[in-house]
C-alpha cells in the first residue's frame, strides 16, 4: 500500500507515518497446549487438546471435580498427568476442598463436588514450576530468533524481500507501511506470527477489525481509510507471540499492570529523587538524528541545520496550534523530498537538505496561508515526540501576515473543547485508544 498518492498534480499524504519500533499493545494471558491428548485425572478417558472443554465438563459431570482457573495454567496435559499420578497415591480429600450441594435437603439429593485450586500449596508449586518451564522454552526460542541470521520472507504489503533477521522486516512494515506488530525483541514465533497475518490477507481478512471483503483491493482500501494497519489487541490467538505474556507467574499481563499500580499507591516512601523521565526519543526534522532531551534535539537542528524553531516561533508569534502545522507541514515536504520553501522537489532528502542550506532556505518559511491550515492539524507522524514538547507563546495576538484565502479552524482557546469533541482527530484517537 502506498503512503502517497497523486491528487491532480500534487501528491499527499493520505495517512500518518511512523516511525520505526513502536510498540504496541498485547491481550490477557491464554492456555498453551503441547497437541498431545490428555487423559482424566480419575479416569481412562482421554481427550484432544483442542477440545479441553469437553475433558473439564466430563471430570465435572462424571467425577464431580472442578479445576480453578484452568485458563491460568502454563501446561495443562502435564498438570493432569501430575494429578493423575497422586490421586492413586492419596485420597482425592487429601488434595480437593469439599462443597456439598443442597446440606439441608435429603440426603438422597446431596452431592459432593471436589475443587482442585491453588490455594493448596503443592497445586500453587506445580503451577508456578510449569509457567517457569514455559517462560525458559519460550526465552530460549527468542534468543534463538535473535541469532537467526537465515530468515527470509517477502513484505506483506508490498514485493520487497528480506534475509538476515526478522527485525530488518518488521521495521520496514512499521517505517514505510505504518503497520507495526511490536519491537523485534518483544516478539517470539515470529515467523508462525507473520504466517498467521499472511494468511488472514489471502483470506481478504482485514487484520484490526477481523471483517472479510470481496477482493484485495477493497480490503487494502479499507484497512487504509479506517486507519486499521494494526492487529485486534482483544484476539487472544496473538497472545501468544508477545514475551509479556509469559512473564509473570499464574497471572495475565492486565493483572500485573494492576498490581503494579496497587504497589505504587500503596508505598508510604514518598520521595521521588531518583525518578527519571522517560526518554522521549524525539527524530531531526533534517535527519535521523535522535535526542533523548527536547533540549539536545533544538541543539542539534541549530548547530547541524542551522533551523531554530523558538526563533521562528518568536519572529512569527506563533501560537501552540500554528507550531503544531508548521511542524507537520515541514515534515510532510521533507518527506515528499520538497523543499518547504520554493516547492523544488529532489530525487531523495539528503539532495534536498543540502539545497536548503546552499539556498539559505533552511529559515525561510513560504506564506503563512500556506502552511497555516487545517489539514496540518493532522500529524504527519503519528508518535512524533517534537509535537509534544511544543509551548505556547507569550503573546496572545495572532501571527503577521496572516491573510489566508484558505477557511483556517479558529484557535481561540474557547473553542477548543469543541474542536476536540466533534473533530475526526479525535474520534481517531478515542477510537485507538479503545482497541489498545
Amino acid at each position: 500500500m502506498q503512503l502517497l498518492r497523486p491528487v491532480g498534480e500534487q501528491d499527499c499524504i493520505l495517512e500518518p507515518l511512523c516511525f520505526p519500533e513502536q510498540l504496541c499493545g498485547s491481550a490477557c494471558l491464554a492456555a498453551s497446549s503441547d497437541g498431545h491428548p490428555v487423559t482424566c485425572v480419575l479416569c481412562s478417558g482421554s481427550f484432544p487438546s483442542p477440545e479441553k472443554d469437553q475433558l473439564l465438563k466430563h471430570m465435572v459431570l462424571d467425577h464431580k471435580l472442578v479445576i480453578a482457573d484452568v485458563k491460568l495454567i502454563a501446561d495443562f496435559p502435564r498438570y493432569m498427568l501430575y494429578w493423575k499420578k497422586r490421586f492413586t497415591e492419596q485420597p482425592i480429600t487429601d488434595f480437593c476442598s469439599v462443597i456439598k450441594t443442597n446440606s439441608e435437603g435429603p440426603e438422597e439429593q446431596q452431592e459432593l463436588y471436589f475443587l482442585l485450586c491453588d490455594a493448596l500449596p503443592e497445586d500453587r508449586i506445580l503451577r508456578e514450576q510449569l509457567q517457569q518451564r514455559r517462560l525458559e522454552k519460550v526465552l530460549e526460542q527468542q534468543q534463538k530468533e535473535r541469532d537467526d541470521t537465515t530468515f527470509h520472507r517477502t513484505c506483506m504489503f508490498c514485493s520487497e524481500e528480506f534475509a538476515g533477521n526478522r527485525s530488518s522486516l518488521l521495521n520496514h512494515m512499521a517505517k514505510e507501511h505504518s503497520f507495526s506488530i511490536g519491537l523485534p525483541d518483544n516478539i517470539v514465533y515470529c515467523t508462525e506470527f507473520l504466517h498467521t497475518l499472511e494468511l488472514k490477507l489471502e483470506n481478504m481478512q482485514c487484520l484490526y477489525c477481523e471483517k472479510t471483503f470481496r477482493d484485495k483491493t477493497t480490503l487494502k482500501d479499507h484497512m487504509r481509510k479506517k486507519q486499521h494497519r494494526r492487529i485486534n489487541a482483544k484476539n487472544n490467538d496473538y497472545d501468544r507471540f508477545y514475551i509479556i505474556n509469559y512473564l509473570e507467574l499464574g497471572k495475565t499481563w492486565e493483572e500485573v499492570q494492576s498490581e503494579d499500580d496497587r504497589e505504587m499507591f500503596e508505598d508510604e516512601d514518598d520521595d521521588w529523587s531518583d525518578w527519571q523521565a522517560h526518554p522521549v526519543c524525539a527524530v531531526c526534522l533534517f535527519c535521523e538524528q535522535q535526542a533523548e532531551t527536547m533540549e539536545k534535539m533544538y541543539t542539534h537542528m541549530e548547530e547541524t541545520h542551522e533551523f531554530d524553531l523558538h526563533k521562528l516561533k518568536t519572529d512569527l508569534n506563533l501560537k501552540f496550534y500554528q507550531q503544531v502545522k508548521l511542524v507537520n507541514y515541514i515534515r510532510r515536504e521533507l518527506h515528499q523530498c520538497r523543499c518547504y520553501c520554493c516547492q523544488e522537489k529532489f530525487e531523495s532528502k539528503e539532495e534536498l537538505v543540502q539545497h536548503l542550506v546552499n539556498k539559505g532556505h533552511v529559515m525561510q518559511l513560504p506564506e503563512v496561508s500556506h502552511w497555516d491550515q487545517p489539514q496540518y492539524y493532522f500529524p504527519t507522524y503519528e508518535n512524533d515526540a517534537l509535537l509534544t514538547a511544543l509551548s505556547d507563546s507569550e503573546s496572545e495576538s495572532e501571527g503577521p501576515n496572516h491573510t489566508s484565502e484558505v477557511p483556517v479552524i479558529a484557535e481561540d482557546i474557547s473553542n477548543l473543547k469543541v474542536l476536540k469533541q466533534n473533530s475526526v482527530l479525535g474520534k481517531l484517537l478515542k477510537d485507538r485508544g479503545g482497541s489498545s
